[in-house]
């Protein structure tokens, strides 16, 4: 099965065509990817080859892996994913690192004074986020808001499965106001134009929730995190945004102004990916 399905991903363009059978027969035969190597003489009963194959016509369809299982990893959590939702990506698992480096354990976080940290995680999605803030910093107040009912769904799911007391509300950013400003405001919206959905890779265009990736106007859902930070962030707050790579250098100017000072942050393989910044006090 391993040999036959990499040929036949390979054949119909599936990416990385060896992991994806490793992954689903793992999935299926519920072990890890290297006891597949040490069982690779083992007979697939029908129960398992009946299971097995309407996965493998899945993927050969392009369909991500992680639909297909219902899960991903995400900084050290495992998380439930549905097409109603974001698969989170690495650089992602970057900006929670950013956050936790400058806001270390034990250390206080500028303008909290004695109050708990309160964390807002704008436009959640699956909630990794905020869940992977929450986990490391378990006396924060974390709150997530996504205007997607389903997506908060599968927010709250994840939640609950790994035990973390984090607060997802349904709220558009246009019209929520937080009852005590954050101290911290995160957010991984959407920022690929509507005219460069043709470029993405099938596994991105035709399967992941268009909501969540495409926008008319980059620029204006910028703004209106801008004024959202301008307004509502906490003095001597901070905020983390990812964004794309062609558009940081040019939206840094939203966040780079009084009472904000923003900068523009570059991921692991240099590209400028984020915009950080603080609440000037």
């Amino acid at each position: 099965m391993l040999e036959w399905a990499t040929e036949y991903f390979r054949s119909r363009d599936i990416p990385s065509p060896r992991l994806s059978i490793e992954w689903l027969l793992a999935h299926v035969l519920q072990v890890k990817r290297l006891d597949l190597y040490l069982q690779f003489d083992r007979p697939l009963t029908r129960v398992e080859l009946d299971t097995l194959r309407p996965l493998v016509q899945r993927r050969a369809e392009h369909e991500p892996l992680q639909y297909l299982t219902g899960f991903t990893d995400f900084y050290n959590l495992t998380l439930r994913v549905t097409p109603d939702v974001l698969i989170p990506r690495p650089e992602t698992e970057q900006l929670v690192e950013m956050i936790l480096k400058d806001h270390p354990v034990d250390t206080p976080v500028a303008g909290s004074a004695d109050d708990a940290v309160r964390f807002l995680d704008i436009g959640t999605g699956s909630g990794c986020i905020a869940l992977a803030v929450k986990k490391a910093r378990p006396d924060w107040q974390v709150t997530g808001i996504d205007i997607s009912e389903k997506a908060l769904e599968v927010a709250r799911d994840n939640a609950r499965d790994n035990g973390l007391d984090v607060t997802f509300l349904h709220a558009s950013l246009v019209d929520y106001i937080p009852l005590q400003k954050p101290h911290i405001i995160a957010s991984n919206p959407p920022y690929i134009n509507e005219s460069e959905r043709g470029d993405l890779p099938i596994e991105v265009r035709s399967f992941e929730p268009a909501a969540a990736l495409f926008v008319p106007d980059v620029q204006k859902i910028y703004q209106i995190l801008a004024d959202f930070c301008q307004n509502q962030l906490s003095p001597g707050g901070s905020f983390y945004l990812e964004t794309h790579e062609d558009h940081a250098v040019s939206l840094l100017s939203l966040f780079d102004r009084k009472p904000l000072s923003g900068r523009v942050a570059t991921d692991y393989s240099g590209k400028s990916r984020f915009i950080v910044g603080i609440f000037e006090q």
